[in-house]
């Protein structure tokens, strides 16, 4: 499908293709690499929003200590067991959602973590949606984040384990037939700690250079006893 996106000031003509459930069955690093420049579509009752991704973050299983999954199965994470190119969504800390792709083989867990975007069609409803929740002073702050990511998509906890692989489904990953040029970094995860902070086993997560939708980069604070 051909559509019509704006980029930096600039509307472009992007040629979108849905990968199906073998593109998601992959490593979780390559997976998290791939998303970034594609486009997650949110069909919503209010109106349609589409954000190209800039900021992702990649979690594991039992190797990640920072992953949900570190433990095994529970009823919170089960969605990062199940079938890859289904969404994984949770509540943090009882205060907002965090939306995941769930990505590797069934019963092996993995998940990329959706953390930054540029809003680049319905970005009038997004700045909405985040004005309604709190703040937002700018275009670039629309899904600046997870949880604004979360609320400006209009994605929560009854989106666990959405199919992403649906083109004309409620939410859909699409990418670009002849994606742009773009140059990646990497570094430690957000708001991470303990062993999964060390930078040198887990710089697990990737952003687009030079993107102002990125994120600040925040350790977590040591706490003194």
């Amino acid at each position: 499908m051909d559509s019509t996106v704006t980029a930096h000031g600039q509307a472009t003509a992007v040629p979108w293709q849905v990968p199906g459930p073998s593109w998601y069955a992959r490593s979780v690093h390559t997976v998290a690499r791939d998303l970034l420049g594609a486009y997650l579509v949110r069909r919503h009752p209010d109106g349609d929003v589409v954000l190209r991704l800039t900021e992702v973050e990649a979690y594991g299983g039992s190797d990640d200590p920072a992953s949900h999954a570190y433990r095994g199965p529970t009823a919170r994470n089960r969605s990062m067991f199940g079938r890859p190119g289904r969404l994984y969504v949770y509540r943090h800390l009882g205060l907002h959602h965090c939306v995941n792709v769930v990505c590797g083989s069934v019963g092996d867990a993995g998940a990329v973590l959706l953390r930054a975007g540029e809003v680049v069609d319905g970005a009038d409803l997004g700045r909405s949606r985040r004005e309604a929740a709190g703040r937002c002073d700018s275009a670039r702050q629309i899904a600046r984040g997870p949880a604004r990511l979360a609320v400006a998509m209009a994605l929560d906890l009854q989106d666990d384990s959405a199919d992403l692989t649906v083109p004309d489904g409620p939410v859909a990953i699409h990418l670009p037939v002849d994606p742009l040029p773009r140059t990646v970094a990497t570094g430690p995860r957000v708001g991470v700690g303990g062993e999964g902070a060390d930078p040198r086993r887990f710089g697990w997560r990737s952003w687009l250079v030079d993107e102002p939708t990125v994120s600040s980069y925040r350790p977590v604070a040591r706490r003194v006893r």
